[in-house]
This record gives structure tokens, C-alpha cells and sequence, in this order.
């Protein structure tokens, strides 16, 4: 032992000659070693040093060798083979070269055995090694480098961030080594002993390695984790763009995101690179299935003449038979039929459609369900479609813009309907489809109508806006909204039963439509038709159960139903009278009262007594008496009756107006006149 100590402490001159010489070969290796990846490219703190075997069975011959065997033998493994990298991207560890395998033999003189006691040997720092420095455990001599057990070359790392004594390299260490990130006194780069620290926390390495991206990629895939799968593909890609399996595995994770679209690129990009990519070939016939697109979908998954997966086939051939009947039904306007295979297709897979979803709008409105259709349009997570692909004739983008164009127009949401009506027509410009024309000037002659009839109404030239609202309606007349503006206009002009016409045409288009119920029941009130305005403030009331105005309207309608029901009872038809005593009374009922005195031998009294029947029914609250002069000469004479037919107005017992064979026209706004 005390010549082993005495060997280590005094050098004999061969022994320094032999360790200058094995220095140079180490920095010849090292410099070849110097050009891989540095310390900044790998995990330090990832790496375990294992106890090895031979170092657990035998003891080492001498101390002197622990730290050497850390640094110049370490060079060789780490020129051959410690670069390689394991599954999870770290590097793995490598035995020491093999007999023959071509690595110098640096053991020192016989009985000088390296001992791997101390673990697998550490990546160099990267610095230079300086042959002309000696760092003596015992803090001897100086002198040439070499690998004795007193020398440590610059950079290197000794696995317990110290120089260790000579001798102590039997005690065989199996603690954790763990490299410091540099925020101690140890700096940047030092390996200590021990479990606990800040040393424990070190980063996972970046590898360079694209498979082990995509391996990664692919775990985070299997978890469901799709935006962190989508990340590590596009690192995966953007180390090897060329790859068609990264485009294809990317396109997975964009899939199963939602991303229908983004998905299709990516695996035409896979494609591209490789034509004759079968999985994603059949990548793309699924996403077109789920795209509604039958025609792209049979062309990849029939490519080159490979055998389809018949359980595709055969979806993609139901689908081509529910979008046969569904264009069959919209020909000939059976738009329930057209809803029935709309939702057969979804069932079968093809849950991302926006053709198909566009064209069951389409139905619901032409049934008048405008509401059902702009919910269906909202719930459409819309992708422009490639520019070839079409539905019933037309690019499917310009279809499905133009359904949108026609549900906002319906709505009264005419701004938005042009833009997207002129954007259908640039996008089927070239296809120049007639229907897409058809829409466009529709949707620009109704906004035009509708804005031009908002500016009259405005001014106050009611009559005039009803005709620019008539316009608008030659072009679309299911057009709620022009309905229910030119039925304003009515109302503004008094003409309350053609206010009220207008709004149950709106009403039948759009059941529920808010300002066409509160519009009629207005007019019904000026009509003095209580009932019908009760019926209908009552449906407003449960609809805006927080309208102060809605309550109060109809409790005025309540009001007027009462009392007409107190002076009227069941008189739904005009009333005669014969004697003056009962004129005399019947001149004296609450609101307005019309007397009609005729003679049956006159023919234009015959030929309007109809029309005061009708009168009799459309104003409930104005009460209507009939004088026969041929039976009731004295009450005619009273009343100087000299021509039939005339007419007499009372309101409130006071005389209003008389009239002489007056037109329909006359008699009807003079008694709306003192109706109001």
C-alpha cells in the first residue's frame, strides 16, 4: 500500500514521458470530440450515473485512477458513442469501448486499473484542456498532464464536483450526482452529490431528433392533450418539413380539435410530399365524408386504384344517395322532404357540413320557420370549401352565403344580407349561376325598397312609402318586414283595416313577430274591435311580461271590451227604428251613433244597405240605425228627410254630420273620423 502511495506521489521520469504522451493522444481526441453538440444541447440534470457492475464486484486496484478514468477515458466513449439518445429524447449511457473496436488503450502501466466506481463517465464542459495544468489532490508537484490520480484536465467534470484523494477510489459511491443550474457558488456546469436543491429541477433536453417530437407528439395525442400534440408536430415539421407522416399526424390532432379544414390541408400537404401516402389518402376520404363532400371523399379513397375499406365505401355511397333525393326534393319545392335527408346524412357522419346545414336553413325558411332558420345558420362553424366543390350547381361557399342573405333580409337585416349577397356573386362569378343572380337582385331591390320607404315614412309622406314598400314586396313577396312597415303606414293614414290585412300577411310568415302582433292590435283598437285587440295584447303581455306600455294598452282594451258589451249587448247588426221617441233615445247612447234612413222602392239604397251591414260589423263600437221613410213618415218629416238615402251622425247626443247618397269611401272615413 505504501509503494501504491509512493508510486502516485513521486513519477519516475518514464512514467512522466509515458503520461505526456498519453496527454497529447487525449488532446488530439478531445479536440476531435470538441466539434459535437455542447453542454447547452443536453439535460445534465436528467442524467443518473449507475454504479457499473465490474466496479460493484471487484474493488479497484488503485485510487489514483477514479479521476482519470472520469476524464481522458471518458473521451473515446464519448467520440464513439455517447451521443446516442433513448425514446424520451435524453441521451443514453454507453459501456466503455469493446476489445478491437478500434478506441487507443490508455491504461496506465500494469496494476494501474481504471475503476468505474464513481459512475458512468459526464459529458466535458466544452472548454480546452490545458496540458501544462496540475491539479494535485494532495496538493503536490507540478508537471506534465497525465492521468494519474492527482490530475484533473480544465473542463472536465469529476463526478462528485470535487478532486477526489488518491485511495479513495475503493469507496464506491452510489448517491445521485445532479449538475447545479449555476445559480450557487459551484457555477454553471458542476455535478454534486445528493438528491435535494435546486439541482433536482432541471429542464427536460431539447432534442434534435424529429422522431422523438413526433413520439412525444403522439403521447400527448393519445392523452387527449391535442394543442400540446399540435405544438411538438410543428416542431417535428419544422426540423424535417419534408416528412408526410408529421403533415398527416398534425392533421390528426387538428381533426380531433375541430379543425376540419386546417386538417384537410395539412394532409393534401402530406400528399404532395408523398402521392402515394395511404394513410393519408385515407385521412382525406374521412374528413371529406364528415365535410359532406362525396365527391373528393370516393376520389381518395379509390386513389390509384387501391381497394377502398368497404365500411368508407359504403358510407360515402349514402351519402351520394341522400344528396341525390335532397336536390330531387328542392326541385319541386318538397322542403320537408329536403329536411328529412339533410338530417338522414348528419346521422350517417357528416356532422360538419356547412352546405348541407345551409340547405336546411334554406327549407325552414321557405316553410316560413325564419326563426328555426336563422338558429340553424347560427350554429354553423363555417370553412370556406374548396373552390371546385358544389352543390346543386352552385360553389358551395357562394350556396351557403346566399341562404344567409335570404334568412337576414327575412329578418329585416337587410345591410348584412347585401354584403354577403354581393359576396356570393364574386365568389360564383365565373359560374355566373342563375340562382345566386337571382338572390343578388332580390336582396338589392328589397334593401333599396326598404330604405327608400324608411326615408318617406320618416318625412311624413305615409302614402308615398306605402308604395315604396309595395316595391319592394313585387321582388320578395314573403318579406315580413315590408309587411309590417306598409301596414305603419296604413295606420298612420287611418286606414286601420288594411293596416290590419298587412299585418296577418306578416303574421303567417312569421308567427310571433312582435311589432306586426302590437301593430294589429292597435288597429283593431281603432277599429273598435276590443276583442280581437284584447286577444292580442294578452299574447304580448306573456311575451314582454316587462312592457309597462303592453300592460297598459291592454287594460285600456279591457276597458273599452266592458263598456261596448254595456251599451251594445249582442246588437252585431244594425238596429231599426220607427218611432221619433225612440230616435230621440237612440241619438242620445255614449259614442257614435249613424242613422240610415232609406226607402226599399230606391235602388241606391237598396245597393248600399249591404255595405252598412258590413260597417255594422267592422266597427262594433259605432252603433247603426235604420229609418224606413215609407213606414216612418212623421220621424222623416221631423228630420226633413228629402233624398234616400242620407246619412246622420251623432256623437255623444250631438248631431255631426249629415250626408246625401255618399260613396263607400266617404261614408266609412267619416265614421272612423268620429270614431277616433
Amino acid at each position: 500500500m505504501s509503494h501504491f502511495r509512493r508510486h502516485s506521489l513521486e513519477p519516475s521520469i518514464d512514467s512522466i514521458s509515458g503520461r505526456f504522451r498519453d496527454s497529447l493522444n487525449f488532446q488530439r481526441d478531445h479536440d476531435d470530440v470538441i466539434n459535437k453538440p455542447d453542454f447547452r444541447e443536453l439535460d445534465f440534470g436528467s442524467l443518473k450515473p449507475r454504479v457499473s457492475s465490474s466496479a460493484a464486484a471487484t474493488p479497484a486496484a488503485s485510487g489514483s485512477s477514479s479521476s482519470s478514468s472520469g476524464s481522458a477515458s471518458g473521451k473515446p466513449s464519448v467520440t464513439s458513442q455517447l451521443a446516442k439518445r433513448s425514446h424520451s429524447g435524453e441521451l443514453t449511457e454507453t459501456n466503455s469501448a469493446a476489445p478491437g473496436s478500434g478506441a487507443k488503450n490508455r491504461n496506465p502501466k500494469p496494476g494501474h486499473r481504471r475503476s468505474a466506481s464513481a459512475g458512468t463517465p459526464l459529458i466535458y464542459s466544452g472548454l480546452a484542456f490545458s496540458p501544462a495544468k496540475n491539479h494535485n489532490s494532495r496538493g503536490g508537484g507540478s508537471g506534465a498532464t497525465s492521468p494519474n490520480p492527482g490530475v484533473v484536465p480544465t473542463g472536465n467534470i469529476c463526478p462528485s464536483g470535487k478532486i477526489p484523494k488518491t485511495g479513495m477510489a475503493t469507496r464506491a459511491s452510489v448517491r445521485p450526482e445532479t449538475l447545479f443550474t449555476g445559480n450557487g457558488n459551484y457555477g454553471h456546469g458542476n455535478i454534486v452529490r445528493g438528491g435535494g436543491g435546486k439541482a433536482n429541477h432541471a429542464a427536460k433536453p431539447e432534442t434534435r431528433d424529429p422522431e422523438e417530437v413526433k413520439k412525444a407528439g403522439n403521447e400527448m395525442y393519445k392523452k387527449g392533450n391535442y394543442s400540446e400534440a399540435l405544438s411538438l408536430y410543428d416542431k417535428a415539421i419544422s426540423m424535417s418539413p419534408e416528412n408526410p407522416a408529421y403533415r398527416s399526424n398534425r392533421a390528426a390532432a387538428l381533426a380531433a380539435s375541430g379543425r376540419l379544414r386546417e386538417a384537410v390541408k395539412e394532409c393534401l400537404e402530406a400528399v404532395r410530399l408523398d402521392p402515394s401516402y395511404v394513410r393519408a389518402h385515407q385521412r382525406l376520404a374521412s374528413l371529406y365524408l364528415r365535410l359532406g363532400e362525396a365527391e373528393n371523399a370516393r376520389r381518395h379513397l379509390c386513389f390509384s386504384g387501391q381497394c377502398p375499406d368497404q365500411g368508407e365505401l359504403q358510407r360515402v355511397q349514402t351519402l351520394e344517395k341522400h344528396l341525390r333525393l335532397c336536390s330531387e326534393a328542392r326541385k319541386i319545392s318538397d322542403w320537408k322532404k329536403v329536411i328529412t335527408e339533410v338530417d338522414a346524412a348528419i346521422a350517417n357522419g357528416v356532422d360538419s357540413s356547412p352546405q348541407l346545414v345551409a340547405c336546411k336553413a334554406e327549407a325552414l325558411l321557405r316553410l316560413h320557420q325564419i326563426k328555426d332558420s336563422d338558429l340553424c345558420l347560427q350554429r354553423l362553424d363555417y370553412h370556406h370549401t374548396q373552390p371546385q366543390t358544389k352543390i346543386f350547381g352552385m360553389v358551395c361557399d357562394a350556396y351557403v352565403l346566399c341562404v344567409q342573405a335570404e334568412v337576414d333580409m327575412a329578418l329585416g337585416r337587410f345591410e348584412n344580407a347585401l354584403v354577403k349577397a354581393e359576396r356570393a356573386m364574386k365568389i360564383d362569378h365565373s359560374n355566373n349561376n342563375p340562382e345566386v343572380v337571382s338572390v343578388f337582385n332580390n336582396v338589392t331591390n328589397v334593401a333599396k325598397a326598404r330604405t327608400r320607404g324608411n326615408e318617406l315614412f320618416t318625412s311624413g309622406r305615409y302614402s308615398e312609402a306605402s308604395v315604396a314598400y309595395g316595391e319592394g314586396l313585387k321582388f320578395d313577396a314573403f318579406n315580413s318586414v315590408l309587411y309590417c312597415n306598409r301596414a305603419a303606414c296604413w295606420f298612420k293614414l287611418g286606414v286601420w283595416d288594411q293596416s290590419v290585412d298587412d299585418c296577418n300577411q306578416a303574421l303567417r310568415i312569421q308567427p310571433g313577430y312582435t311589432k306586426a302582433l302590437l301593430r294589429r292590435a292597435a288597429s283593431y283598437g281603432k277599429l273598435g274591435r276590443w276583442d280581437e285587440a284584447v286577444r292580442d295584447y294578452e299574447v304580448l303581455r306573456k311575451e314582454l311580461p316587462g312592457d309597462g306600455e303592453v300592460a297598459e294598452s291592454l287594460q285600456r282594451a279591457l276597458l273599452n271590451k266592458s263598456e261596448e258589451h254595456k251599451y251594445l249587448g249582442y246588437n252585431n247588426e244594425v238596429e231599426e227604428v220607427s218611432s221619433l221617441d225612440k230616435f230621440k233615445t237612440a241619438t242620445s247612447f255614449p259614442g257614435v251613433s249613424v242613422f240610415y234612413f232609406k226607402s226599399s222602392l230606391n235602388r241606391q239604397s237598396e245597393a248600399i244597405s249591404p255595405f252598412i251591414n258590413t260597417l255594422c260589423l267592422r266597427y262594433p263600437l259605432v252603433h247603426f240605425f235604420m229609418v224606413d221613410v215609407d213606414e216612418s213618415l212623421a220621424l222623416a218629416k221631423a228630420e226633413s228627410i228629402k233624398k234616400v238615402p242620407t246619412f246622420k251622425i251623432y256623437k255623444e247626443g250631438e248631431k255631426m254630420k249629415e250626408m246625401v247618397c255618399p260613396s263607400h269611401k266617404l261614408l266609412e272615413d267619416n265614421v272612423k273620423h268620429f270614431l277616433l
